[in-house]
């Protein structure tokens, strides 16, 4: 297996702390993200990803704002979305804002677009859910015209059209990367392959192992379509915390993942996660990386060798837990798992 990188996403998340019932301050969370940059670089990881979300429980309505601060800080490490909910962003804006965040961070950003799981920015933007596969399919065509072509000539349904209009400024990475994030879809898998666009695959739930046909499928449609299955990236996305002993990760993390999983389960009519579903999920078949970094090492390198990707994004943020446990569970992803995982 080619070595494999390592980074981290979040949504700069504020969920309510469960003892106090209390949301953690915006501004307070967003200097934690440029915090996790700053430790994620020094320890050599690869990239930090964040997720664009309108809710008062996450932070970051405008991750590219956000990573351009942290490209101001840093010199290395890639700086993407996780993901850019492009159903109901104007693709011009969207080039606009990750080709300028890809100028001043000296050529390292990186776009992940997706549908969203989430609703919200479909009512705040003026569009209806009823368009939901219209919307990502217009746009999608719109943005990967702009991105291979300065002059445009465009019309569609949801945008004024574009008569050769040039659009700057132009990314300092030609092309600028665009990945598709798909949360088990195979028609994005198979969109993706016709593209010849790079996957981040988010796992957040049962047994990864069962995503092996999406990842068979996308591969499929790559050579289908005449691009090289070797050459174009796969990356995995999942959940996890580390500590220096199994029961200590667990003490640490279990309340807040119950809490902010229970919560937004409850808005989409799921019943509240049980400590029995947890234990199976942190166990050896489940989705959460819980544990020392030789246990979550193990875990990612046998999803690794089975489902065949080349880079590893931990979510590391998944409710609002004491931050100083989320920076050492980011020091040892890059310190002990990485190194662990690619044999150095």
């Amino acid at each position: 297996m080619k070595k494999m990188e390592f980074g981290l996403t979040s949504f700069a998340e504020t969920h309510l702390d469960p003892a106090t019932g209390r949301y953690l301050d915006h501004g307070v969370r967003l200097r934690q993200v440029l915090k996790e940059v700053d430790v994620a670089e020094s320890v050599g990881l690869e990239v930090y990803g964040l997720g664009e979300h309108h809710r008062p429980d996450m932070a970051a309505s405008a991750p590219a704002i956000v990573l351009a601060a942290a490209a101001g800080r840093t010199e290395r490490i890639r700086l993407s979305s996780a993901v850019v909910i492009l159903s109901s962003a104007d693709p011009v804006r969207v080039y606009q804002d990750w080709a300028t965040l890809d100028l001043v961070s000296n050529g390292r950003a990186e776009l992940l677009i997706g549908r969203g799981s989430f609703i919200e920015s479909f009512p705040l933007f003026g569009y209806s859910l009823q368009d939901y596969d219209a919307l990502f399919q217009e746009k999608f065509e719109l943005l990967m015209q702009i991105r291979d072509n300065v002059e445009v000539t465009w019309s569609g349904r949801f945008r004024s059209p574009l008569h050769g209009q040039a659009i700057y400024p132009r990314a300092q990475q030609n092309p600028l990367p665009i990945w598709i994030g798909v949360g088990g879809t195979p028609a994005s898998m198979q969109r993706a392959g016709r593209f010849g666009l790079p996957v981040s695959l988010a796992i957040i739930g049962g047994d990864p192992l069962r995503f092996k046909t999406l990842t068979d499928l996308y591969r499929r449609s790559l050579a289908e379509n005449g691009h090289d299955p070797e050459a174009i990236p796969l990356s995995v996305h999942a959940h996890g915390h580390m500590a220096e002993t199994f029961e200590q990760a667990d003490e640490e993390f279990y309340p807040w993942y119950q809490a902010m999983m229970s919560r937004i389960g409850q808005e989409r009519g799921w019943p509240p996660v049980t400590r029995e579903q947890y234990e199976w999920m942190a166990g050896p078949q489940g989705s959460l990386l819980l544990g020392t970094p030789e246990m979550v090492a193990d875990k990612v390198a046998r999803w690794g060798e089975a489902l065949r990707f080349n880079r590893f994004m931990l979510h590391v943020s998944v409710g609002t837990m004491d931050h100083s446990n989320v920076i050492r569970t980011i020091e040892m992803l890059g310190k002990d798992v990485a190194p662990l995982v690619n044999g150095a």
